[in-house]
């Protein structure tokens, strides 16, 4: 055997490898970009020795083979794989591929594209007759797949019957239509934390949770899965006719499908690649997950004539996104203390990319989750960054630990102070309860003076760690006792920094009660939850009085939210911290409307809103105070008790779970004009 033959026959066996960890264990190794960079190594060295491809060559089949509990189906029409595009050259390059074959009298200039996000899920085939759901399959190899039938029965979007609508057209003697089975990102989030408390499998990522679900012997837990399915194709159809993947769309809209509403259809390529770069940006805001995008040219009679090359259509190809999960190695677990005094493990890692960023960091959430995912020093671990939100370590891979590690043990120390770290009640997290621990203290003024409260300009981090060095502040509310000649005697401070930085702690003692409260940093307070407790006790007495029973009789605070506030009042060193606030003029009462102001105040009086997204001039905190002006109640998520819903850029599934309920959205200005009848009279 030569060396080029040793080579490709090594990097098949690792290629199906991965592809059985992947599609039948459900259990890769590998990130999806590690493994598409595989592929096309596999590709080119094939490509300039063709003479050694191999009938089992990957290159040469869809995925792997289905799992022996299944039926086997045999797809009438073979379910494809398709190409990979990775930059806009490779479009670019697609696109000439595609000139060479056009029919004569066609140009490039006459196509028309369709553009659809690439739901990370996994392919199904579902088989209608005459209206009727009969059969439901898996995609397996392409050839062959899975009877899953009794699983898609149980998924809550797909039509047992179709047309769902009298209005919709009449049912075709027989169809095929092929989508993708996946699980919403909210849904995995909170399904990944039911399975953790069950002490269960923890899924790395939605698509595997999607899989695995639809994938059970037993359809009574699949049924339990919060599945959805998206459709964008039909396999074929007798009695009806349709001439272009719009139509098809559209068709499938109509009986009653889930069709993606997020497709461009057009004729400019450009648009399609603006299209592209723009779901790049938005990814981390969907509700799914989605990989990439696919184009496909739109009319049927030229993807007939392109046909099919290998395992994947001419007419069609994938635009990968840059990966958001990788494998690296986690060289050491150190800790963190919070403002709460909550010590948090981290995971020092091997430099990895991960969707453009250098990752060096992530979460591993608390000590509970990193024992029960048993990650170590020295693990090779899956990492996965989504949205701006730190990136957290998924699994480590258990094939590849090294002999001889050992399970992390938690500190029994404050890693900052030296001083014990204790649990507190049933909290899973660790704690210091020194309240003179350094690390605390620092991060109790950045809260406190940050926009969402205080809201001190000029006082940063850095300023609040100068002052904590120097022993100027101890507690927050030494702030409002600093001098000029203290700020001064700081690196980096002259007179007109000092001066605009004490003219600014001076305008915050006018930040409302509600503020106040916020910065306190109670656990559970955040502006909702300050905005309730304001309402139902409008000063620092009356709420330090409140019992445990008295808060959860307040609509929207919850047990947990109560015995944190009681709490909270029963340590004398944050009572001192109140007194201390009182005496430098901060409000500690809320200002009571009077006059035209009481009047306003009613306009939304017995209304509950949620607001979501970034809006164009309130902040959310803003928003949220103008519908407690009005009586109105902002509660943080949504349910059918929800009266209207106020959306901004970027809004997530918040919006989706509204617009399944049919709540009414407004934007900013909507907001407003709801607030306006009252406020005009």
């Amino acid at each position: 055997m030569s060396d080029i033959q040793k080579k490709l026959a090594n990097l098949r066996a690792e290629i199906n490898y991965h592809l059985y960890r992947y599609h039948t264990l459900d259990d890769p190794l590998i990130s999806d970009f590690e493994y598409d960079q595989l592929m096309n190594e596999l590709r080119r060295l094939e490509a300039e020795h063709p003479d050694l491809v191999t009938p089992d060559s990957p290159t040469q089949r869809v995925g792997a083979e289905p799992l022996e509990g299944f039926e086997k189906i045999i797809h009438p029409i073979p379910m494809t794989s398709l190409g990979n595009a990775f930059n806009d050259q490779d479009m670019a390059n697609w696109l000439t591929r595609i000139e060479r074959l056009l029919p004569e009298g066609v140009t490039v200039a006459d196509l028309e594209f369709v553009v659809e996000p690439k739901i990370d899920g996994l392919a199904v085939a579902l088989t209608y007759e005459n209206g009727l759901l009969i059969q439901g399959a898996t995609r397996g190899n392409g050839i062959e797949g899975e009877n899953v039938t009794a699983n898609v029965r149980t998924i809550k979007n797909v039509p047992l019957r179709i047309p769902t609508s009298p209005n919709g057209p009449p049912a075709p003697a027989r169809i095929e239509v092929r989508g993708e089975v996946y699980m919403p990102v909210a849904d995995f989030e909170k399904f990944n934390q039911q399975q953790l408390a069950k002490e269960k499998k923890v899924f790395a990522n939605p698509r595997n949770a999607a899989a695995g679900s639809l994938r059970q012997l037993d359809s009574k837990i699949t049924a339990r899965r919060p599945l959805a399915m998206f459709s964008y194709a039909v396999g074929y159809v007798e009695g009806a006719e349709i001439r272009t993947q719009k139509e098809a769309l559209d068709y499938l809209s109509a009986l009653g499908f889930a069709v993606n509403p997020d497709i461009l259809h057009t004729g400019d390529f450009q648009e399609v690649l603006n299209f592209i770069h723009t779901w790049m940006e938005r990814r981390n805001q969907l509700p799914y997950d989605a990989d990439g995008t696919v184009v496909k040219i739109n009319n049927f009679n030229l993807q007939q004539h392109l046909g099919v090359v290998g395992n994947a259509p001419r007419w069609a190809i994938a635009y990968k996104f840059p990966a958001r999960e990788a494998t690296t190695k986690l060289w050491e677990i150190k800790t963190n203390v919070g403002r709460t005094g909550q010590i948090t493990p981290y995971a020092n890692l091997e430099p990895v990319n991960i969707g453009g960023v250098t990752v060096r960091q992530a979460s591993l959430h608390n000590f509970d989750d990193l024992a029960k995912k048993d990650i170590r020093e020295g693990d090779t671990v899956v990492v996965k960054r989504a949205g701006d939100v730190i990136p957290q370590v998924v699994k480590p891979i258990l094939d590849l630990r090294p002999a001889g590690s050992q399970p992390y043990q938690p500190p029994t120390r404050c890693p900052a102070c030296g001083e014990p770290a204790v649990r507190l009640g049933d909290e899973v997290a660790l704690f210091c309860i020194n309240a003179a621990c350094p690390a605390q203290l620092v991060r109790q003024i950045e809260y406190f003076v940050s926009r969402g409260a205080m809201d001190i300009d000029g006082f940063g981090i850095r300023v609040g760690d100068q002052l904590a060095q120097a022993g100027l502040v101890t507690d927050i509310a030494d702030i409002y006792f600093l001098t000029r000649d203290q700020l001064l005697s700081l690196e980096g401070f002259a007179d007109k920094k000092a001066d605009n930085l004490l003219a600014a702690i001076e305008a915050s003692k006018q930040q409302p009660f509600e503020r106040v409260l916020i910065g306190l940093g109670i656990r559970y307070v955040g502006g909702t939850v300050a905005g309730l407790l304001v309402d139902a006790f409008p000063s620092m007495e009356a709420l330090q009085q409140a019992t445990q029973a008295d808060l959860e009789a307040v609509e929207g605070i919850g047990p947990r939210i109560a015995e944190s506030i009681v709490e909270w009042f029963k340590r004398p060193a944050n009572l001192a911290l109140i007194k201390k606030l009182g005496r430098a003029g901060v409000a500690l009462a809320a200002v009571q409307p009077s006059g035209k102001a009481a009047e306003r105040s009613q306009s939304l009086a017995g209304l509950t809103f949620v607001i979501t997204g970034v809006l164009p001039t309130w902040s959310r905190d803003q928003a949220t105070e103008f519908i407690r002006q009005h009586g109105g109640k902002a509660t943080g998520s949504v349910s059918a008790q929800t009266d209207y819903l106020v959306a901004g850029e970027k809004a997530g599934s918040k919006l989706t779970k509204a617009q399944a309920l049919g709540i009414p959205i407004l934007d900013e200005t909507g907001l407003r004009d709801l607030a306006a009848p009252m406020t005009k009279t």
